[in-house]
């Protein structure tokens, strides 16, 4: 075995390096959006501000770490490091033979699931610092149980240890100080240079410890936390509606480890084990139960990672790339998915020729939680439309519900900003100016305030100038973004030739001919040299022929808009009396791409 004894540890490097490519390659944008969805301010009010509750320190680690997966890499790097130290601390506390060193895997892989599985959990998480919290939680925890072990078992020294390093550690790292106690009452039992009465007495210490410290601090000084909470705190409360308890899992199993490796502590490893055949087996075994856990419990939806992937287009206005995102979709899409590429077609004026040359659809979101787009897109997309009061409004609210972040700030300086906002603007961008990643970000647009021109000449900002064509108000959108984006448009009209474009867009959008017709030639009427765009020469020719309401005889149609409307006519009369669903299998590989079968087959789509 002496021989075998350094090929457990590379055999845990190699692991930690393996979960590190993984994040990277594979997770790039999710931990993007997760610093996104993060806030750390060097300022003493911020520290100030998260000390009001038990857990704090995990916070506020917790968040100046995730501020640096601004570069994934650079993130994923501090996280395996962390990690690393953890196994080493768990070693020397727990006496881990070098010859086992991949046990040691287990805990880690543990606190990767807890980072991996979040999917949609991401945008509601109330606590900061997620990403890092578990980890330093254990850390210290595991560090506060070395220190009991080497104290001598004289003068109560180890029960006494219990009392003060419950009472310290549960301000700094909320339920891990907890565990700690917990932790040093089962390694009692194994610490073989203690009575049997300082074993029961270090016992009872500790289970009062645990009932007795949270209840003082609440009392006398976190009186802000939920007394149902005071025993979780440092934890994610994964609760949105109603509890959703699975994700609860990696956390039970967690202590569950911990508690197991205590228990084992001291304990020889059988003999099989320690023979080169029974190492070997017992290493690929944990090796492969670990790969399968992680792999199962990794959240993978392709919508999530393809929302993710066109968010960050969309954050650094990269139109292109957000179309070969929605060209390249290899499964039905979510509403936000399409939002998103038509947002990408009209910035780059090719909407009407080309909306419905995508695969359209409205996937559920692979998610237990009751989602609305609000929380995923909506900011977003309220902005780049020129909403910029429900933009300013749900960024305001979901700061107040879940926690101020960077992507909240950054829509609140340019919502500020367009409005001329001036003083707001400037107290938005002094706190991003003590983030470390943004302040460049928040020079930039106090100079754009300044611009002699205007932001008229500002390229990210002048299509959203031209959709500020509309009554300035606040109302109820009920958290249907789509829903009440498009039918505002629908029912509005404008002069301003790219805000009457998305009018008409979202007229077809409605399918209501006496809602399409006003915006038509409205629209032709702005457009007196250009070319009529397919789909709405494709809707003009289909209400016509429906309702023969309108004179279309005189109208320059295509002759491929026209040749296509009556192939299509003439296909559905062949497959008359088909279910729906058949009719569009076999329909969309000729006519998927044109309005007709927008019109006719395309129903009932779910949105949220």
């Amino acid at each position: 075995m002496k021989t075998l004894r350094w090929v457990s540890p590379i055999l845990a490097l190699l692991a930690l390096v393996t979960m590190g490519w993984g994040l990277v390659t594979q997770e790039s944008e999710y931990l993007w959006k997760a610093q996104e969805l993060n806030l750390f301010l060097d300022t003493p009010l911020f520290l100030r501000q998260q000390m009001v509750t038990s857990g704090w320190l995990l916070t506020w680690l917790g968040t100046w770490f995730t501020e640096f997966f601004f570069h994934p890499w650079l993130g994923v790097t501090l996280l395996c490091g962390l990690w690393a130290v953890l196994m080493v601390v768990a070693g020397r506390t727990l006496r881990v033979s070098l010859a086992w060193t991949a046990v040691l895997l287990v805990p880690v892989a543990l606190l990767l699931i807890m980072d991996v599985d979040l999917g949609y959990w991401i945008y509601y998480l109330k606590l900061r610092g997620h990403f890092f919290a578990a980890t330093i939680g254990v850390i210290i925890a595991l560090g506060g149980l070395w220190l009991y072990r080497v104290l001598p078992s004289r003068w109560y020294l180890r029960p006494l240890f219990v009392v003060v390093g419950t009472a310290v550690f549960y301000p700094l790292i909320g339920f891990y100080g907890l565990l700690f106690a917990l932790l040093c009452a089962v390694l009692t039992w194994r610490l073989k240079d203690m009575s049997t009465s300082a074993r029961a007495m270090t016992t009872v210490v500790a289970a009062l410890a645990i009932g007795v410290v949270p209840l003082v601090y609440y009392r006398y000084v976190f009186c802000q936390t939920n007394i149902l909470n005071i025993y979780w705190t440092g934890l994610p409360l994964f609760i949105y509606g109603e509890e959703t308890t699975a994700y609860y899992i990696p956390y039970y199993l967690l202590v569950a480890v911990l508690v197991l490796m205590v228990v084992l502590y001291g304990m020889k490893a059988p003999k099989l084990l320690n023979r080169p055949l029974g190492w070997f087996a017992g290493h690929v075994l944990l090796l492969a139960v670990l790969t399968w856990g992680v792999c199962h419990f990794w959240y993978t939806d392709y919508n999530f990672h393809k929302e993710l992937r066109m968010q960050r287009c969309m954050e650094e206005c990269d139109w292109e790339g957000m179309l070969r995102e929605a060209r390249d979709q290899k499964v039905e899409p979510t509403r936000a998915i399409v939002m998103m590429r038509n947002l990408a077609l009209f910035r780059l004026g090719r909407q009407g020729d080309e909306m419905y040359h995508y695969p359209a659809g409205a996937a559920d979101s692979d998610t237990p939680l009751p989602l609305n787009m609000t929380q995923v897109v909506g900011r977003s997309i309220y902005y780049n439309y020129g909403m910029l009061n429900f933009c300013y409004r749900w960024c305001l609210e979901d700061g107040v519900e879940l926690g101020w972040r960077i992507e909240y700030l950054k829509y609140l300086v340019r919502c500020a900003l367009i409005n001329g906002e001036q003083r707001v603007v400037q107290k938005y961008l002094n706190l991003l100016r003590h983030t470390r990643y943004y302040g460049e970000w928040a020079d930039h647009m106090a100079a754009l305030s300044s611009t002699k021109g205007g932001l008229g000449e500002v390229k990210e900002f002048v299509p959203i100038l031209h959709m500020l064509n509309y009554d300035d108000y606040l109302a109820s959108d009920n958290a249907l973004v789509e829903n009440f984006l498009m039918n505002k448009f629908a029912n509005s009209t404008s002069e301003d030739t790219l805000y009457q474009e998305q009018s008409l867009l979202a007229a077809l959008w409605t399918k209501d001919i006496q809602t399409f017709w006003p915006h038509f030639f409205n629209y032709a009427r702005l457009h007196p040299q250009d070319h009529m765009p397919r789909h709405y020469q494709e809707a003009a020719y289909l209400y016509g022929h429906l309702e023969n309401e309108v004179d279309i005889s005189h109208m320059p149609f295509d002759e491929q808009v026209k040749r296509d409307y009556e192939e299509f006519m003439a296909t559905a009369q062949q497959y008359r009396g088909m279910k729906e669903e058949q009719l569009r299998h076999i329909m969309y590989p000729r006519f998927g791409k044109t309005f007709y079968f927008e019109y006719f087959l395309i129903r009932n789509q779910k949105m949220y």
